[in-house]
């Protein structure tokens, strides 16, 4: 064959051609345009009722199957709903929405495959034809049925429903601005209870009366086979339900000094605020070992959850027993009156938590003060309560690096999941050392007036207004600084300032030395508080070796470190809180077994030789520490007013006319 004499000419072309394109740079990547944001939440009316209805029948499987039907609005070309994301009292984008399955979609019956957004995970997108009416709307929401996989919500005998959990809605809206008319179905003879209103109640189909979306996921429900309603309403207009539902008949049984006391805590609160902002309020309360313990926050209720035995072993429940006066503070504070940055329109618009100080440190203290005030908790209690949210932060390192406020953004940053060091991270300190903040406020207030105010004229200030109004009132920092010099003046700018927003490793210890106390620590224990600790299976070593143990609640100490404190001595023997505590000298663990060897080793000066074991390793270690058992409490200054006495006191004086 032969070839063309111009053939070597084009292959040195092609050839050249090949290495000029091999040279050539590579483009670096280009981001890829973003698809158009889901529509902004306007204050403008729905084109009508969405028709919810959740079928609650299948607490075997614990399947809630939720259908809606949602008009449509005239000219619209794509409807885009969202699943609920932040959620009040949660504080964070916490919505369950991977909970969901068998998603459907209908256009005037017909189905259609809805889309889900590109970016916004909590979105789908359905696409409509031209004048449709209506879509409907089909999922499971499966609720968890092992606790790794979530909060327990349904047993055999009781349902904790969150319409947020078993509901969509259109973009473009505020919640208020979205009715819904809601029919729930309950397994047969089955009780509920909620604040909702009833339209109808047909056997074990229950239809409420229409309410926009704001109020209805503000308006968890409780049903279950055992229940009891108790009126503990203060006066004919502010009234007042606890609502109990149980794992069996029996453990609903309450005494009447267990009444008067959770009446008290209704007529305390009646007193402290002068005011109410609910038709009527329904604690819901679980008391349960299968359903998850919970304090959530509403504005007309609230969740609470406490174990079986809340009411049948009423003497030893101390520890947890300000959960009610916690919850219910939160109808005033939190609920009723915002602040103006943690309120949003619908619940898909992020919060900020920038107050929560306020929010939850405030009602942590009223909390506490209430149950006291209540006969829920002795003054005694309340005050080795205090001493003990004390001295955990007085061996807190993360103090040294964290300002208060900056604890505010946790749940945002971690979504509540556990933290490994919780005294050098400080997750959400702005709880505890919250509610010592608002202790040092009201006795500075009774020290600047001689008495004749206090932190209870604040609230009746700054919490009492609008009385039987339930539309949120937003505040500022500032507001909170112009009503505490309205009752007491003083540079309180500057007192939140240091407390909250500067780096601040001291503990706010003010509200005991005005209020006549002083922290202390001996080697005799706080019975009660050691009691409970034992029931609740947590042995607390914090102030000593600088450790706690815990195990499942009811099982005892097992000897799982459950915590180690920064820069404590079990720090820095090399102790974690992946390890489990076996022995103290030779002698297999038990809290008692630990607490005579520190006992023991303040007097012979000998090191503790403490066996912990990691995985399948094990290793001893030993421990000089000589220092005792160092149990904290309050201790009474002589010749110095008792403001903290008159604190916890029950309020004088009749209840307010409303």
């Amino acid at each position: 064959m032969m070839r063309s004499a111009n053939f070597l000419p084009v292959i040195s072309i092609l050839l050249a051609s090949c290495a000029l394109a091999q040279t050539k740079p590579q483009p670096q990547p280009q981001p890829v345009p973003m698809p158009p944001p889901v529509v902004a939440p306007l204050d403008k009316p729905y084109a009508g009722p969405i028709e919810l209805t959740v079928d609650l029948t299948n607490i075997v499987d614990r399947v809630e199957k939720v259908h809606e039907e949602i008009p449509v609005e005239p000219g619209t070309k794509e409807m885009v709903l969202l699943y609920p994301q932040w959620l009040p009292g949660e504080h964070a984008p916490s919505g369950p929405i991977a909970s969901l399955a068998g998603i459907a979609t209908t256009v005037d019956g017909r189905s259609v495959q809805w889309v889900r957004d590109r970016v916004n995970m909590y979105a789908i997108h359905v696409p409509l034809t031209t004048g449709a009416k209506t879509v409907g709307l089909d999922f499971d929401y499966l609720s968890p049925i092992k606790p790794s996989a979530g909060r327990i919500e349904i047993s055999d005998a009781i349902a904790d429903l969150e319409w947020n959990e078993v509901a969509m809605y259109p973009a473009g809206y505020f919640s208020r601005d979205i009715p819904f008319d809601a029919t729930l179905k309950l397994p047969s003879g089955w009780k509920y209870a909620t604040a909702l209103e009833t339209g109808s109640d047909q056997g074990d189909t229950i239809k409420f009366e229409r309410t926009p979306l704001n109020t209805l996921v503000d308006s968890p429900l409780y049903a279950g086979l055992y229940y009891k309603r108790v009126d503990l309403s203060p006066t004919s207009t502010d009234i007042v339900h606890l609502n109990l539902f149980a794992d069996t008949a029996d453990d609903l049984k309450m005494t009447p000094e267990e009444m008067a006391e959770h009446k008290n805590l209704a007529m305390e609160a009646d007193k402290l605020y002068g005011s109410h902002h609910y038709k009527h309020y329904d604690f819901l309360l679980l008391i349960s070992n299968k359903v998850g313990g919970i304090g959530l926050e509403h504005h007309q209720s609230s969740e609470d959850g406490q174990p079986a035995n809340y009411l049948t072993d009423w003497p030893n429940g101390i520890l947890e027993r300000d959960l009610l006066g916690h919850e219910y503070t939160h109808s005033w504070n939190g609920k009723f009156r915002r602040p103006a940055d943690l309120w949003t329109p619908n619940f898909n618009v992020p919060m900020r938590d920038d107050l929560l100080w306020v929010y939850e440190g405030m009602t942590e203290y009223w909390g506490n003060v209430l149950t006291a005030r209540a006969g829920m908790r002795t003054p005694e209690q309340t005050r080795d309560f205090f001493a003990r949210i004390a001295a955990n932060f007085a061996i807190s390192a993360g103090r040294d690096w964290r300002p208060l406020v900056d604890t505010t953004n946790q749940p945002i940053l971690s979504q509540r999941r556990p933290v490994s060091w919780v005294s050098y991270q400080r997750p959400e300190d702005y709880y505890m050392e919250g509610a010592l903040i608002w202790l040092d406020a009201d006795t500075k207030i009774r020290e600047l007036t001689d008495g004749k105010k206090s932190l209870d004229d604040f609230c009746k200030k700054f919490l009492g207004v609008y009385n039987g109004s339930t539309i949120t009132d937003q505040y500022t920092l500032g507001d909170v600084v112009k009503a505490l010099n309205e009752i007491a003046p003083y540079d309180w700018k500057s007192f939140l300032q240091e407390r909250v927003y500067d780096l601040h490793a001291a503990v706010p210890m003010n509200g005991f030395t005005q209020g006549g106390y002083k922290l202390a620590y001996t080697d005799k224990p706080t019975e009660w508080l050691s009691k409970e600790l034992e029931k609740l299976g947590f042995a607390d070593f914090s102030t000593s070796l600088g450790f706690s143990v815990g195990s499942r609640r009811g099982h005892g100490a097992s000897g799982m470190i459950s915590n180690v404190w920064w820069g404590s001595p079990a720090f820095k023997a090399g102790v974690t809180p992946d390890m489990e505590i076996v022995s103290v000298n030779g002698t297999a663990f038990t809290p008692k077994v630990l607490t005579d060897a520190i006992l023991a080793a303040e007097t012979d000066k000998k090191p503790l030789q403490l066996q912990f074991r990691e995985g399948k390793e094990y290793k001893t270690i030993a421990m000089p520490y000589y220092d005792g058992m160092r149990y904290p409490s309050l201790q009474r200054v002589e010749g110095t007013p008792d403001r903290l006495d008159d604190i916890l006191a029950p309020s004088k004086g009749p209840l307010p006319a409303m």
